[in-house]
């Protein structure tokens, strides 16, 4: 293609978080983890995708990808949201982040290690990019640079979590959507009013575990099987835990004043027909029976806020109960932006140095040619009746001294890349060897991105 100059690809991530797209459109985008290795294959067909990864969570949903040309890789991303997810393009770009790169790789590092989330510092996160690695495990578009990427943002928000205990008394989603409750419900009908869990999944086994810190001794759990209850009425000795199957869930939600929900379900389980006719709930309480819905897709269906005598709140709305300890929380985060600076230069450093991988492969490639030439040479000159032996040992003689005289070069094109120096002069070996030996590869772009990089550290 003529006037098509080679760009070295790039780190991109388009995104839709809780900080710039409602929840509306964040639900019609959310991937179900056993669609994750469907979505990257679909990524990885677009002409200039090369590898995919993506994080779709309830607070976020953001597709990782290496792209040959950032514009049009970002273009046919876009796109592929629009078709999966119904939403218009013109509307995603209205509410999506881009971000290349270097600002790229300290987005995941600072969302691995919970500094993104609507609660700083909480643990569901991390737990959620090891998901992300665990999925894209043997998919063939979860490549060297996006799973490098994902591992090293899980070192990343292991190393905050110990260093700076980010997440003491972090709030997670779901103690958040416990606070709200009780942010909502009259003071003195904190522990007596009537509390419906739906979904015993990781969220609803917290909320469950939040109410009973908040005093709450007795509530009704919804779930498919009673199992999980089980297990929690186990680990939550004395207080009372009544399990119900989903088909009493709307008698259940007519005995309780506040209603938390937290399943899979990929349809609502509440609309307006189902609200409407439920008893009113006392005065003590309020008058209102509150939903507090945590899932995405939201079980609760946006038609319910207009019946009376109903609030509806969703992980949007938690935003209140966050801005109460906000000073703290400033300050565990800046303690933790100087761990994600350090581990920041390491993985740029690492993909730097996988820049001269191409050289050492064509440089083995080179000797080996030359090394099989001479060799069937040699053992012509020697006739056909060679032993098995001589063959080998000649063979084994060849190898031995491509080796030994690989061994310096090679040497000087490895760079770990913990400072500047070594890395430039691994460019600069790289750029000799290819000269020397007529490797050629195109080299220019990698040198001014990392000549510039080392003069900035010398500065």
């Amino acid at each position: 293609m003529p006037g098509y100059t080679k760009e070295r690809s790039s780190i991109v991530v388009i995104g839709l978080s809780v900080h710039t797209a409602p929840v509306e459109m964040r639900e019609k985008l959310a991937i179900p983890e056993a669609e994750m290795p469907r979505a990257i294959g679909e990524l990885c067909g677009l002409n200039h995708i090369e590898e995919a990864a993506v994080l779709s969570t309830c607070n976020r949903m953001e597709i990782y990808v290496v792209a040959l040309s950032q514009h049009r890789g970002v273009k046919e991303v876009t796109e592929w949201m629009s078709k999966t997810s119904g939403i218009p393009v013109s509307e995603i770009c209205e509410h999506r982040f881009l971000l290349y790169n270097k600002d790229a790789t300290q987005h995941l590092f600072e969302v691995s290690a919970g500094l993104d989330s609507l609660v700083l510092g909480e643990g569901q996160i991390l737990a959620q990019v090891r998901q992300v690695v665990k999925a894209g495990e043997g998919v063939l578009g979860f490549g060297r640079n996006i799973s490098g990427l994902f591992k090293h943002a899980i070192t990343v928000g292991k190393r905050v979590r110990t260093e700076t205990n980010i997440a003491a008394g972090a709030v997670s989603v779901s103690s958040a959507a416990v606070e709200l409750a009780f942010m909502k419900l009259p003071e003195s009908s904190h522990t007596t009013a009537r509390m419906l869990v739906v979904g015993a999944g990781k969220m609803g086994k917290l909320v469950i575990r939040h109410l009973v810190a908040k005093g709450c001794t007795k509530m009704v759990v919804v779930n498919r099987s009673e199992e999980k209850v089980a297990a929690i009425r186990e680990e939550m000795k004395g207080v009372e835990i009544i399990y119900r199957p989903f088909t009493d869930m709307l008698a259940c939600s007519a005995e309780a004043d506040v209603i938390f929900t937290s399943t899979a379900s990929e349809t609502p389980l509440f609309l307006k027909e189902h609200v409407k006719d439920l008893p009113p709930v006392s005065s003590e309480v309020g008058g209102l029976r509150l939903f507090i819905d945590i899932s995405v897709p939201r079980n609760v269906g946006s038609c319910v806020t207009d019946v009376e005598g109903a609030r509806v709140y969703n992980v949007d709305d938690l935003k209140e109960v966050v801005a109460a300890n906000k000073e703290d929380r400033l300050r565990k985060a800046m303690e933790a932006q100087a761990i994600i600076t350090e581990e920041l230069k390491q993985f740029e450093a690492w993909r730097d140095s996988l820049e001269t991988v191409p050289t050492i492969k064509k440089l083995r490639a080179y000797a080996d040619r030359i090394r099989l030439a001479e060799l069937e040479k040699c053992l012509s000159k020697m006739g056909e009746d060679i032993p098995k032996k001589t063959r080998k040992a000649v063979d084994d003689l060849s190898r031995g001294i491509v080796n030994k005289l690989l061994h310096g070069p090679m040497q000087h094109l490895r760079c770990d890349g913990n400072d500047g120096r070594t890395l430039n002069e691994a460019l600069e070996n790289m750029n000799a060897l290819n000269r020397m030996f007529g490797l050629e590869s195109d080299l220019s772009l990698v040198e001014q991105k990392i000549r510039a990089k080392v003069e900035q550290s010398q500065k």
